[in-house]
């Protein structure tokens, strides 16, 4: 049996394993030779310590998934693609365990032998040294949103580095912490609302308070919560967009589930959910491990999740025009 996570105060104990303040540096999992490098398509690079992820628009049975393409396309002027690369680094802890995560558990947990400290600086460098390093540069995780201090940071750093007109820079944010608003200084949250090649992505897990736990291990007053933190992001009036993981364990509960996530979404704003884009769940080695003491987990989740996505693409059309439906993700107004 999984023990449940108290969110609040795991967060805040992985917070402490992966920042230090006084020097400006994070803790970067190191991606060569752990568990997620066999999964990679490439290999590693940034010695050792990113890799080169290609975002796919085209999904075989799937909706399209245009982010961050869009986003970085209009932000750097480019014209339509369907497949974008971007350069990844990942901060080495998660305050939640989502089984699906491609991830491994121990690049989550904080650990420093999975780490190395790094100042943005130092990581800027890495990627400027790289042969034709991608126009995008990813923060994922792990959870950057632990460490909310990283993004301004690096915002500084490429702009220290004159990289930050030609580059664009996404990050990840899993909405289980509102570390933004009280952790975070006065003028790094300027930092970040101003920067201009800009883009965040936040991931509501699930469509209702029993998927958000089934999909996490955490308490189930997160799946509110994290409506409460995407709420005051958007009042700060950065580009976000979102993901939604639409798995749970009742397929019945879909039906009823997914109209009212999507009610949700439209209370923080009316056409929100045209920026909230579902994400199918495919098997990883680490997601593989982690099923196989669960028994049929993995196969229940997917029947869950096919189920979901049928209901959220009805739902689309009969809330939304054509017009509007056909809008590019950049371009739909969430204010």
């Amino acid at each position: 049996m999984v023990q449940t996570i108290d969110t609040a105060s795991f967060a805040r104990s992985m917070r402490e394993r992966i920042i230090r303040p006084a020097s400006r540096e994070i803790l970067i999992a190191i991606l060569a030779g752990s568990d997620q490098e066999q999964d990679l398509t490439l290999p590693t690079n940034c010695e050792g310590l990113g890799r080169v992820h290609h975002f796919n628009r085209i999904r075989s049975c799937w909706p399209e998934n245009p982010l961050p393409i869009d986003p970085a396309s209009k932000a750097l002027d480019l014209s339509r693609v369907d497949r974008l690369q971007a350069q990844v680094f990942q901060n080495a802890a998660c305050a939640w365990r989502c089984w699906y995560c491609y991830v491994p558990y121990n690049l989550l947990s904080g650990d420093a032998s999975k780490g190395r400290w790094m100042t943005t600086d130092a990581l800027v460098k890495l990627y400027a040294s790289e042969p034709s390093p991608p126009a995008v540069i990813d923060l994922s995780g792990g959870s950057p949103d632990l460490a909310p201090e990283w993004i301004p940071w690096m915002m500084r750093s490429l702009r220290d580095a004159g990289l930050s007109e030609s580059t664009y820079l996404w990050s990840d944010d899993n909405l289980s912490t509102d570390y933004l608003f009280t952790v975070l200084s006065e003028e790094d949250r300027r930092t970040l609302i101003e920067y201009r090649n800009y883009g965040r992505v936040c991931c509501v897990k699930g469509f209702d308070v029993e998927s958000f736990s089934f999909n996490t291990t955490a308490t189930p007053e997160g799946y509110e919560k994290q409506f409460d933190i995407l709420g005051r992001y958007l009042e700060l009036g950065i580009d976000l967009y979102g993901y939604v993981t639409l798995t749970g364990p009742d397929p019945e509960a879909a039906k009823t589930g997914v109209p009212n996530l999507l009610d949700r979404l439209q209370t923080l704003s009316e056409r929100l959910p045209l920026r909230v884009v579902p994400l199918e769940i495919v098997s990883f080695t680490p997601t593989d491990e982690r099923t196989k003491a669960e028994g049929k987990k993995s196969e229940l989740a997917d029947r869950v999740q096919r189920a979901a996505i049928e209901v959220w693409s009805r739902e689309l059309e009969h809330r939304f025009s054509k017009s509007e439906l056909e809008l590019n993700i950049a371009d739909v107004p969430i204010r």
